[in-house]
């Protein structure tokens, strides 16, 4: 396996094989293009720790990429950037795990939907690819791929309906702060891949079988 191919496997959205071939790759070849892929593929990893609540596994790569940066080319900034915000996710999975042992009843379902959300995409064939996505103070739940197309998702939990379906809270403003966010993503991983947003709604709460309503291409820039 070269570093070509390890890259090729994370185009394709192939994260695991990609991080585990990768390692295998710099166990024999400690070269920048081999230090590249071994870096790339462990910032994919932790964001994968992250999004899974393995927050200790996730500690662990975070070390592991402070030891990689001095061997990785960094001309254009992107490899100490990509560093600082690794380490900035795992800080509020941290904060994001306390508060769901400890916090309000509101942000738990928020954090339950969005993890109902995943496992509902990936039954229909969806590869997640991030979740909890930050662009400054603005995020992305969860990017996930579909044959050749990227998909952007906006997840809505709540408990009930009775103040109107939960994809009504994507309102004008927040649509043009997504859209912010996903142009940025666009150009930060200089996609040539088609895209598209969607809306999963989500009714019910943990421990219940849930209400799951998935909006696909939903029309950014609209109004109620």
């Amino acid at each position: 396996m070269t570093a070509k191919e390890v890259f090729e496997l994370r185009k394709q959205g192939c994260m695991d094989e990609a991080y585990e071939a990768a390692r295998s790759l710099y166990a024999v070849d400690k070269s920048p293009y081999a230090s590249s892929a071994m870096f790339w593929t462990a910032v994919d990893k932790l964001k994968a720790l992250v999004g899974e609540g393995r927050l200790d596994e996730a500690e662990k790569i975070r070390l592991a990429l402070e030891r990689l940066l001095p061997t990785v080319p960094d001309e254009e900034g992107w490899v100490s950037d990509a560093f600082r915000k690794c380490r900035e996710l795992l800080e509020k999975g941290e904060m994001r795990q306390h508060l769901q042992q400890e916090g309000p009843a509101n942000f738990q379902t928020g954090v339950w939907g969005e993890g109902v959300a995943a496992a509902y995409l990936r039954e229909k064939g969806y590869v997640i690819l991030e979740r909890d996505w930050h662009s400054g103070h603005r995020d992305i739940d969860i990017i996930a791929q579909k044959d050749d197309t990227i998909v952007f998702v906006e997840v809505k939990a709540r408990r009930t309906s009775d103040f109107g379906s939960p994809e009504l809270a994507v309102d004008y403003k927040k649509q043009q702060h997504l859209l912010t966010a996903i142009n940025h993503y666009v150009s930060y991983r200089r996609l040539e891949f088609p895209w598209r947003f969607d809306v999963i709604s989500i009714v019910g709460m943990p421990g219940q079988q849930p209400e799951i309503k998935h909006i696909e291409d939903f029309q950014l820039n609209q109004r109620w």
